[in-house]
């Protein structure tokens, strides 16, 4: 990934498809009220602040069971574009495999309806997320935001396009009607397998992959390309970075799996 962009909060952003990293924008704003979760806790701009950092300093959290016991991810999706059933069990798998929580996790779906757009910023994706999420970090319970959209990411350029990101700490958004196009291709593998794999790809840049947030026990980064992994059939090799890579990295239908080194980081990390 390169970084190319930087704005006042420092966020590093990570896209499967083309996956630059820059720093996006967001306004500290004082330590008052804002509004109560489903306890009725107060939940204040200092609570939402800890859901606001770069992306990988939540990788531990997220992983071992030191600070939090439990997950709860609370994703949103546009009308027409909910993952499949598919891809959630998918994602579960995925995650009941990596995450060690004493106290388990649960996963919340939700649907939203949205003006219509032609593209969607990063910007215009954490102004979402700021009028959209409910659940922040408490004291033994650690919340990732999740959200499916219904159009491009403005970024896309003729030689690629970004089919998700990873853009704060505990926060990821899936470009899915680019994910439906792709696979709507000759010969291209279903939209399950292509939305498991962005969705995993994604999260595994939360947890720390690779060197950002999940120091590496061997030496398997692609430094030429950012924060990837350089063994080819893994989840995290960078040739997701463009849909004609991704396509070509998906051999048998199937989603990629993490590789033996990635997996290893992220059990020094506290996982599984």
């Amino acid at each position: 990934m390169n970084k190319y962009q930087q704005m006042t909060f420092k966020t590093i952003v990570y896209s499967i498809l083309i996956c630059s990293s820059f720093i996006a924008c967001s306004t500290d704003s004082e330590s008052t009220p804002s509004f109560t979760d489903g306890n009725n806790d107060i939940i204040t701009e200092e609570i939402k602040e800890r859901n606001r950092k770069n992306v990988g300093s939540s990788a531990n959290d997220l992983l071992s069971n030191s600070t939090y016991k439990s997950t709860v991810f609370e994703i949103f999706y546009v009308k027409d574009y909910k993952p499949t059933d598919e891809t959630i069990e998918n994602f579960k798998k995925f995650v009941t495999e990596r995450l060690n929580k004493s106290k388990g996790w649960e996963l919340r779906l939700e649907e939203i309806t949205v003006p219509a757009k032609t593209s969607y910023t990063v910007d215009d994706i954490i102004a979402m997320e700021n009028n959209l999420r409910t659940q922040y970090n408490t004291d033994d319970k650690i919340a990732v935001f999740g959200i499916y959209l219904d159009a491009e990411y403005a970024n896309n350029t003729e030689n690629g396009s970004v089919l998700g990101i990873a853009y704060q700490n505990t926060s990821f958004a899936i470009f899915e009607n680019t994910v439906k196009s792709f696979s709507n291709k000759p010969l291209a593998p279903s939209r399950t397998v292509l939305s498991s794999t962005v969705l995993n790809h994604e999260f595994g840049h939360l947890l720390g992959l690779v060197n950002v947030g999940s120091n590496v026990q061997t030496d398997h980064q692609d430094t030429a390309h950012g924060k990837h992994c350089n063994v080819e059939d893994c989840l995290m090799f960078w040739t997701a970075e463009t849909g004609e890579g991704l396509l070509n990295s998906i051999t048998g239908g199937q989603i990629p799996t993490l590789d033996p080194q990635c997996i290893a980081d992220l059990q020094a990390n506290g996982g599984k």
